[in-house]
């Protein structure tokens, strides 16, 4: 099976940390543009669909066949294209379960032979905002940033109060560098829409550039 990923460095090493099966061959593009030259794929990931605004005028073309997006924010309703959403969050993607939603029963079969391929299990959640590990790593992260603006103690203190205390992998500082202060600012902004006890802690805002 041919396979097309649009990615950069860091997230094609975290999609191959499992391995990938020999029946499996992958062509890397780092550009939307290049989708054209492998108009005879099996499947599409695209791990660069929100940092691309969502560009779907790429990708559309290339249904019915599986086309993956990497897409936490946004549902399939809104993008309006019966793509598999897939949590491909930096850090995410270093684990042999896919966090993975799409409303297309065929569509669903034959993404979950290509995750197959890739040494990864489907795990198909709701389609919304945030999917379910992002939402709660996103709500751990900003009580963190709440607990730093009232002084309760610094950054460093506080991951390792986490990890010792929970046995999370990080603390919420660590995984906020490696997923990334914009993205968890953008998608707590989207999820405190309909929820208010998602808005994003003032310096958390801050040290993301939002204000």
């Amino acid at each position: 099976m041919r396979l097309v990923v649009l990615a950069n460095e860091e997230l094609k090493e975290e999609l191959l940390s499992t391995g990938i099966n020999d029946d499996c061959k992958i062509d890397w593009i780092g550009s939307s543009v290049e989708l054209s030259l492998y108009k005879d794929a099996d499947a599409v990931i695209d791990l660069l669909f929100e940092a691309n605004s969502y560009d779907v005028s790429y990708l559309k073309d290339l249904l019915p066949k599986p086309v993956f997006v990497n897409s936490v924010n946004k549902t399939t309703s809104e993008i309006g294209f019966p793509f598999i959403r897939i949590n491909a969050w930096p850090g995410f993607l270093k684990r042999n379960i896919a966090e993975v939603t799409c409303h297309d029963h065929t569509m669903k079969k034959e993404g979950e032979k290509m995750l197959t391929l890739l040494n990864r299990k489907a795990e198909w959640v709701p389609d919304i905002k945030g999917f379910i590990s992002p939402r709660i790593v996103s709500m751990i992260i900003n009580e963190a940033w709440f607990a730093l603006e009232e002084n309760v103690s610094s950054k460093e203190e506080i991951d390792i109060a986490m990890k010792l205390g929970t046995n999370y992998p990080f603390g919420p500082f660590e995984w906020s560098r490696k997923i990334g202060l914009k993205n968890i600012v953008n998608l707590l902004t989207e999820l405190s829409k309909e929820e208010k006890r998602y808005e994003p802690a003032s310096l958390l805002l801050k040290e993301a550039g939002g204000k």
